[in-house]
């Protein structure tokens, strides 16, 4: 019997199965693969990589030499398994073609991800975006949970090839081992995409350095070009009757000019050293 069943109502799958495996999927927590001596169950969190906002669907399988159930957590959940879900001659024919199902666009998604990564990294380039550093974060997030998503499916895949209970035949373990690949695939694309966002990350905050390193650059420019006039005003401005300059009639154009040409040979100084 294959078969797509609600968590939500526990008396729709009691009579489908032996009551001691029912209660231990309705009241325990399975864990993400175990594998029994006459059935298997395992839980996955089915996401909608489309749609990064939308909360994951707890899937939970059992499996035996009989019977696939798929018991799915809520409505939304429900839906979504019965669309990707097709009754077939054998069970884990069945099971094949949901995981089938389930994998199919994502490639496409993640080159979809990826492109839209690379067109903030050049829209940050072109000009500077307050908004930068919580894109990289929103994207840093979303691979994160696709990271751990194909992680789990990729263990669960995995427990099916070993085949411990024996309740796949060798076409069905060859047919699991090529989901496996694919699955491995999409696994390190997204960590390369992670590693990548993680290397924009940190070329954005160099550059945030570098201009915050110009800026006081500039700063102290500016205070070395006017530190020595201050040297000279305070000089100056001690008013020494025996300082004989005080008295003459050229005294003030003289220290006019005097500061401007400090100041312009500071400034050709650190032009010339590239310093602004």
């Amino acid at each position: 019997m294959q078969k797509i069943l609600n968590t939500d109502e526990a008396e729709n799958y009691t009579h489908y199965m032996d009551p001691k495996v029912a209660n231990y999927i309705c009241g325990g927590h399975p864990e993400t693969f175990e594998s029994y001596k006459n059935f298997t169950v395992f839980v996955f969190p089915m996401y909608d990589i489309r749609q990064p906002g939308l909360s994951a669907s707890r899937v939970i399988v059992y499996l035996d030499h009989e019977d696939l159930f798929l018991l799915c957590e809520g409505q939304r959940g429900y839906g979504r398994v019965s669309s990707l879900f097709h009754t077939e001659e054998t069970n884990e024919r069945a099971l094949w073609t949901f995981f089938r199902n389930l994998l199919k666009n994502d490639m496409d998604n993640l080159e979809d991800l990826e492109c839209e990564v690379a067109d903030a990294e050049m829209a940050a380039m072109v000009r500077f975006n307050h908004n930068y550093i919580q894109k990289i974060i929103s994207y840093r997030k979303e691979l994160l949970r696709l990271k751990r998503y194909y992680e789990q499916l990729d263990a669960i895949i995995d427990g099916l090839i070993l085949n411990e209970n024996g309740l796949l035949s060798e076409e069905g373990v060859l047919h699991f081992r090529i989901l496996a690949s694919r699955t491995t695939r999409y696994l390190e694309n997204v960590l390369n995409l992670r590693d990548y966002v993680t290397q924009m990350r940190e070329a954005y905050q160099a550059q945030i350095d570098i201009d915050q390193n110009n800026l006081m650059r500039l700063f102290t420019v500016i205070t070395t070009v006017f530190q020595p006039l201050t040297l000279m005003v305070g000089w100056y401005g001690m008013n020494f009757s025996y300082m004989p300059e005080i008295d003459w009639e050229y005294a003030y154009p003289v220290f006019i000019s005097a500061s401007v040409l400090v100041c312009g040979a500071l400034l050709y100084f650190f032009k010339k050293k590239k310093w602004f």
